[in-house]
């Protein structure tokens, strides 16, 4: 089901129809810079984005999801949603009563092509459609394919250090800045080192891996949405194709071409 971009969002509106189905998937688009502000849903959600990137933030964690990646959210869970540029969402809210296999915390999953296509497929139906019928055999299938979703890294996990969180979203934003750790360091008022040991306490990552896992996610968001290699390279900061593929195969073991068609991959 196509949608007008949003301009606005209600956190505390309902979000989803009030009829009796386990799984209500929906489709929406979003403008660039929106925020759909801390809310929570009775229902579980499972929400990605085949366009654009999300900034998840709970409780728990901040995780930016490009395409491929999908964010699991238990009900009752407080969470916000922010779009990196227009993001086309698709998103599945879902009662876990007497369901199996379902996670039972936050969870970052990739989302296989076939989970995407069914989701899509759903949106498309009626929110009361016909338990026997397309709408039930798709609802069917999402609910297995996310019980089988398998758990990845964190796509990209931000600091949540109220100085580093803006360093991270700018980097985000505009991932070929020529500002090196030194420049960073002094733009929020810290040290390198300071800022080399908040970034590996609260990503998990040293600032330059964190960097290249953000050009590399960048790149291929770009490449994927049609981009000239060359372009995309550019636009995360490397004036070489060859380097930043050599670069793409020291992060993650194999070529940048093999990245942008594969269904899963991780960062070494």
């Amino acid at each position: 089901m196509s949608a007008d971009a949003l301009s606005s969002f209600d956190p505390a509106a309902s979000h989803y129809p009030d009829v009796d189905r386990t799984v209500i998937a929906a489709a929406r688009e979003f403008a660039p810079g929106m925020s759909t502000g801390a809310h929570s849903h009775d229902r579980a959600q499972f929400v990605f984005a085949i366009r654009g990137m999300i900034v998840a933030t709970t409780e728990v964690g901040t995780w930016a999801l490009p395409p491929g990646y999908a964010l699991w959210l238990p009900p009752g869970v407080v969470h916000d949603g922010a779009m990196l540029g227009a993001v086309s969402m698709r998103t599945a809210y879902l009662r876990c009563e007497n369901q199996i296999g379902l996670p039972t915390t936050c969870r970052v999953v990739r989302a296989p092509p076939l989970l995407q296509e069914a989701l899509v497929a759903l949106a498309a139906e009626p929110p009361a459609y016909d338990l026997a019928g397309r709408g039930g055999h798709l609802a069917a299938l999402i609910l297995d394919e996310i019980g089988r979703a398998p758990a990845a890294q964190f796509a990209l996990p931000l600091p949540a250090d109220r100085r580093l969180r803006p360093l991270a979203r700018r980097l985000i934003e505009d991932p070929g800045s020529r500002l090196d750790i030194n420049g960073w360091a002094d733009a929020v008022g810290v040290s390198r080192r300071t800022l080399t040991r908040l970034f590996r306490a609260q990503t998990g990552l040293a600032f330059a891996p964190w960097r290249c896992r953000l050009r590399l996610l960048r790149a291929v968001e770009y490449h994927a949405g049609g981009e000239p290699l060359a372009r995309a390279v550019a636009r995360v900061g490397y004036n070489s194709v060859a380097a930043f593929r050599a670069m793409a195969r020291r992060e993650t073991g194999v070529d940048f071409s093999d990245l942008c068609h594969a269904d899963t991959w991780s960062f070494q």
